[in-house]
């Protein structure tokens, strides 16, 4: 691969040259072909990112799933980024997500893609923000499943449009919920395993209290809780709905400075990793955020090359 195709070439391309392109990605990550390339996608998002976090085992991988399929009904192009976690012993990773989707491997209208979380803590893996903004400049829905920690995916935040917290049933009342943290982050809310019956219709009433209380008045978004069933199917619907919803309501409220203020925390993030504290505090004295705004990756380049006195490559 000598260059890197334009965003038009890249939605006409097939799958083939969509995982070559974040192959290059992981590869080549602080290339400044590479950040130009990134930073030109940035400018040309045109799908709807649904990040998915919650406990390991609560079925995020079957719900994505669903969710591909009830996408593929519709005629979107879905692609699937799902985040593997790493161990810690030998750093390596089983990849083993994405043997849950049941896709057809030639249908071109959905791409999946593993990513291992290596050494982050965040629930994304330090590609996982260049290969998102690959894939929402060329399918309609990206679908982010992250590696499930629970209480350190702030992360995901930042990477996507809304983010489904998904919720299993016997996990916890409100008090539990509101315990973990991370009753401020979700957008939707899953309550899995719905064909349990009475037990998720207690956990979508404890969830639904903790939400209660850990929101403010005035926000403007009410974050809906829905029961779904990866194996029924019941709830998929309604789960898009809300999806589609809060998209709209992004759009209406401000969708573009939403993605600004991303791609000023992308650009803290990357200066954060490579040069810790030190970094962070350099930046005190320019107005970083303007700069960052609409080019995250050349930017990094552009200051990594500033503080080691040589051009960064």
């Amino acid at each position: 691969m000598t260059g890197y195709p334009s965003p038009e070439d890249l939605r006409a391309g097939n799958k083939r040259l969509l995982a070559r392109v974040l192959t290059r990605l992981e590869t080549e990550a602080h290339d400044r072909e590479t950040a130009a390339f990134l930073d030109r996608l940035c400018q040309d998002a045109k799908g709807a990112v649904l990040g998915l976090t919650g406990p390991p085992g609560v079925g995020k991988s079957s719900l994505t799933d669903a969710l591909i399929k009830a996408y593929r009904a519709e005629g979107k192009r879905v692609a699937v980024l799902a985040i593997d976690p790493s161990s810690s012993v030998t750093g390596g990773a089983l990849l083993g997500d994405r043997t849950r989707l049941k896709t057809d491997p030639l249908d071109d209208g959905v791409f999946v893609r593993s990513m291992a979380a290596r050494d982050r803590l965040g629930g994304l893996s330090d590609q996982a923000v260049a290969a998102i903004t690959v894939l929402r400049a060329v399918v309609d829905r990206v679908i982010v499943e992250t590696v499930g920690i629970g209480q350190s995916e702030g992360d995901l935040k930042h990477a996507v449009d809304t983010v489904l917290l998904c919720i299993q049933p016997g996990s916890g009342d409100s008090l539990q919920f509101m315990k973990a943290g991370i009753m401020e982050l979700p957008d939707l809310v899953a309550v899995t395993k719905a064909d349990l019956g009475v037990l998720a219709r207690r956990a979508s009433s404890d969830v639904t209290g903790a939400l209660s209380l850990s929101r403010t008045e005035g926000q403007g978004w009410k974050v809906p809780v829905t029961e779904v069933s990866s194996h029924t199917g019941s709830g998929i619907a309604e789960l898009i709905a809300s999806a589609d919803a809060h998209r709209v309501y992004l759009e209406e409220t401000g969708l573009v400075s939403r993605r600004r203020r991303q791609h000023v925390a992308w650009f803290m993030d990357m200066v954060r990793t490579e040069f810790g504290r030190a970094g962070l505090a350099m930046l005190s004295g320019e107005d970083w955020d303007a700069r960052a705004g609409g080019a995250p990756f050349g930017s990094f380049l552009t200051f990594a090359g500033k503080i080691s006195g040589r051009p960064h490559p």
